[in-house]
């Protein structure tokens, strides 16, 4: 595993987003389509999360997005963020919250 510096590590700009919104991307098996809160905005991110998650299930949901980081693609859908997520034997696992943090949320 490389080192980063703290530095680096402060670039990435961690949010919590509130679900409010999701549906299954045509013709993935992995990708669900997610509309997020993040306090200041609304904006579309998609994750490889729906062979573990249900769209009724994510709907509100608070998990942690990356938000500066350069939209990507993916089947055809522009994602605008990437949610954090643990992976355990190949399965996603989204951090979420204990207790309510509103949307747009700094995460250290």
């Amino acid at each position: 595993m490389s080192e980063i510096t703290i530095e680096q590590f402060f670039e990435a700009d961690l949010r919590t987003a509130r679900i409010i919104e999701a549906q299954r991307v045509e013709k993935s098996k992995k990708l669900i389509k997610l509309q997020i809160d993040i306090g200041t905005e609304q904006r579309q991110i998609v994750a490889g999360i729906a062979e573990a998650y249900t769209p009724e299930e994510l709907v509100g949901k608070t998990i942690i997005v990356v938000t500066n980081l350069q939209p990507a693609t993916l089947m055809g859908e522009v994602s605008n963020g990437m949610l954090l997520a643990a992976s355990i034997d190949g399965v996603p696992v989204i951090a979420t919250f204990e207790k309510e943090v509103p949307p747009g949320t700094k995460v250290k």
